[in-house]
């Protein structure tokens, strides 16, 4: 009896050996050999050095392939072109405008950066822009002609910030109540900006020529110490400084920060989610009120669908590569506007047509934006061996 049991228990153990259960133990070992050589770790922390250095031999690497491109496509020298691009931004005569550029580019990015901050996607800054700057005309067309030059700019000053922040909190109010999606409720509500300023150049202006000027609207400010664009350029440098300390150091400024990375531990440490939401959002829509205020108080006197030029847009991606840091914007605010200008100079000075200048705007901006991807992830060209997988 004792031989038969350990017969069959010898036969048991035999069929268990050669059962399909090891094969996946063989298939495990054969797939390590197709591990990639090639794969992608998400980096713990980049120090402040290597993220710049990164990003100075991003835009090195750009300029080499625009330089590449010109002499291939125009057989024009391409240091020529360069000198022609700073010229176009920083020539004789233009320094204050290029500033000035920067200036309003920046103060919409500044305004759209709190929203980014806390994780609310404020696409509407071109229609909150827009619709401060039709406040700020209407005020103009109503009492520039009644009051003084100082009470008529406090008076302008209110109504592009209300506008703006009234038009910033409708979507923040929607969200906060209903859970819109905020993306496309502001998105849309900049096509009704824009008709209402269509609606406004058909009343005031029976011309149509859907732009409503200085013969209308009066002078709005004065030039600051006679120097052209100075007050427009001296309010955004303050209210950089100022959005810095705001964000960084400031409790509403943390809580934007935590409802941003996450809305459960926000409310778990009693933060009101709802509350900062729509506190936010009128910082940002009354900031992109501001911008609308200069634009055309300070800066065009006049008023038209078209008059924020796309800023709202751009400032989007500006605010994404400082990373929502309003100093680092100015850098960043700094690149886009010289290369824009510079390209467009471009375009006059060598004959060639505009598309080209866009094609080495495009470039750059292809260059800083996927340089980003390094400072995120660390890529490896080796392959883990078998062994250590086996081991694991």
């Amino acid at each position: 009896m004792k031989n038969d049991n350990n017969e069959r228990l010898t036969e048991e153990e035999t069929a268990i050996s050669e059962t399909p259960s090891s094969e996946p133990v063989v298939a495990k070992k054969e797939k390590v050999g197709f591990l990639p050589r090639i794969h992608l770790t998400k980096r713990d922390g980049v120090s402040y050095f290597e993220a710049i250095l990164v990003r100075a031999l991003a835009i090195l690497a750009a300029l080499i392939v625009c330089a590449i491109m010109t002499v291939l496509v125009t057989h024009d020298n391409p240091l020529s072109i360069y000198a022609t691009i700073f010229k176009g931004a920083f020539g004789k005569g233009r320094g204050f405008v290029t500033l000035h550029e920067i200036a309003i580019l920046l103060g919409v990015s500044l305004a759209v950066t709190p929203a980014f901050r806390m994780r609310f996607w404020n696409i509407g800054a071109e229609g909150q822009t827009l619709i401060g700057g039709l406040a700020t005309a209407l005020v103009m067309l109503q009492f520039h002609d009644k009051v003084n030059v100082y009470a008529l700019a406090v008076m302008m000053l209110v109504a592009g910030l209300f506008a703006g922040a009234v038009w910033g909190v409708i979507p923040a109010v929607f969200k906060a109540q209903w859970n819109t999606n905020e993306t496309l409720f502001t998105l849309m509500m900049n096509y009704v900006a824009i008709q209402l300023v269509e609606y406004f150049l058909k009343i005031a202006d029976k011309s149509g020529s859907n732009v409503v000027g200085p013969r209308l609207l009066g002078d709005g400010l004065p030039n600051l110490f006679g120097v052209q664009y100075l007050f427009n350029i001296v309010v955004i440098a303050f209210l950089t400084v100022l959005l810095y300390i705001y964000l960084r150091y400031s409790k509403h400024g943390y809580e934007i920060s935590v409802v941003g990375e996450s809305e459960n531990t926000a409310r778990y440490i009693g933060i009101n989610v709802k509350k900062v939401v729509i506190r936010t959002m009128i910082l940002s829509g009354a900031l992109c009120g501001l911008a609308g205020f200069l634009i055309v108080g300070g800066a065009s006197h006049s008023i038209n669908k078209d008059i924020v030029g796309g800023r709202g847009f751009t400032a989007i991606m500006v605010s994404w590569l400082a990373k929502f840091n309003p100093l680092m914007m100015v850098l960043t605010t700094l690149l886009l506007v010289f290369m824009a200008r510079g390209a467009d100079e471009v375009s006059t000075m060598f004959g060639l047509n505009k598309s080209f200048s866009d094609i080495i705007t495009g470039i750059i901006l292809f260059f800083i934006i996927g340089c980003e991807f390094f400072i995120r992830y660390r890529v490896h060209f080796d392959r883990p061996s078998a062994q250590g997988k086996e081991e694991n």
